[in-house]
């Protein structure tokens, strides 16, 4: 059975939430994110794409290309909150729907096509959602997630495409190979070094020579290329919590010891949401005295996978929570209030060098594993 699959993207997400609160934004170029000269664009208008800016460009350089912008700092909460709303609308009538990231979501509707034409079905599930959040979207129907994506990207601003069974190399060939989900700056450069810069060219390419240059991505990239994706959606369902907690060797007051512990904590499990494209809002600490009595007091906060903004606050839990004096023999940490969120860290608070230290750490850290790379904090 030739597989059906939907990919949605909410347009410019954070921005057409900022114009739903305020409607003078409407037509203006916006941009959302830190509002210091070191902050980072975490999503832009395209009015102010039109002049060049991008997510995750420094805030400084967006300024100076579009000078008439309108700052917003934005509220991850509220974005939450409306990306749930759209989830939940999708979910009341789609069976197997997996959520990418707050704004994107893949639908398997391969088994729907022998009820309902699923083309028709998602048109009117785009205009429902359009009509009952005020929301644009965009969607691309394929085959396969990797055709459904660039597709969507293709139909944007809020559009729509279909890309038939069998026409998803021809559809793919003309495009440049920036399209293709996966390519970063450094491989794209590295590809137009070599003379590629449409898909069409990749398709024709010998994958053992993509592989030479760029190891298993150049046979991914070859894949994608050529509509090879079996991929399968997976069914969404949100992780509710994670939490690590430590028993130590021997019971103790030590206030240093303690707060490294805390703090080598608080790294792991940020880096454990970020690998999981996840955000926490809540923060539990929990001591377990050498008597075994046990306390936990918690804090909410922002969405965020940040270490720079957790650390800090699970400190001033401890100071608050540990007031008897007594020595400890177990201390935890657990994040909850868990949400979907492909940002490395907090787009609205961290300034740039913050972003490229986290993703640099964590680069090392996949390839070489947790403790390559450690804070000098922690040790």
């Amino acid at each position: 059975m030739q597989r059906v699959i939907v990919h949605c993207d909410l347009d410019t997400f954070f921005v057409s939430v900022e114009r739903l609160l305020n409607s003078n934004l409407i037509g203006q170029p916006v941009l959302v994110g830190g509002d210091s000269d070191r902050g980072v664009v975490a999503s832009c208008s395209y009015e102010a794409r039109r002049l060049g800016v991008h997510s995750a460009m420094p805030m400084k350089m967006a300024r100076q290309l579009c000078p008439e912008a309108i700052i917003v700092r934005g509220d991850f909460d509220v974005y939450s909150r409306y990306s749930r709303i759209v989830t939940e609308i999708i979910q009341e009538r789609i069976p197997v729907v997996e959520k990418a990231s707050i704004d994107e979501h893949y639908l398997d509707m391969t088994d729907m096509e022998r009820f309902y034409g699923t083309w028709k079905l998602t048109r009117e599930l785009r205009q429902y959602i359009i009509k009952e959040t005020g929301l644009p979207i965009s969607f691309g129907l394929s085959s396969n997630k990797t055709v459904s994506k660039i597709a969507t990207g293709e139909a944007k601003p809020s559009g729509e495409l279909k890309v038939d069974s069998g026409n998803e190399i021809p559809f793919l060939a003309p495009l440049s190979i920036r399209k293709i989900p996966g390519i970063g700056e450094k491989t794209y450069l590295l590809l137009r070094n070599m003379g590629i810069s449409h898909i069409a060219t990749l398709q024709q390419m010998d994958v053992f020579a993509l592989r030479k240059v760029l190891g298993k991505n150049g046979v991914a990239i070859w894949n994608k290329a050529n509509s090879l994706d079996d991929t399968p959606v997976l069914p969404f369902s949100e992780q509710k919590s994670m939490s690590k907690e430590t028993t130590l060797e021997v019971d103790t007051i030590d206030m240093v010891l303690l707060k490294r512990l805390l703090l080598t904590m608080v790294d792991e499990l940020t880096f454990d949401l970020r690998q999981a494209g996840k955000l926490t809002s809540c923060i539990t600490l929990k001591i377990r005295y050498s008597n075994f009595d046990t306390h936990t007091m918690q804090s909410k906060i922002s969405f965020t996978s940040s270490e720079r903004v957790i650390a800090p606050k699970v400190l001033s839990l401890f100071q608050k929570l540990y007031s008897r004096r007594m020595l400890i023999r177990l201390v935890g940490i657990r994040f909850s209030d868990i949400t979907s969120g492909n940002y490395q860290t907090d787009l609205f608070e961290d300034t740039l060098s913050d972003l490229h230290l986290s993703e640099a750490m964590d680069r090392v850290r996949m390839r070489y594993g947790y403790r390559s790379v450690m804070r000098g904090s922690t040790f």
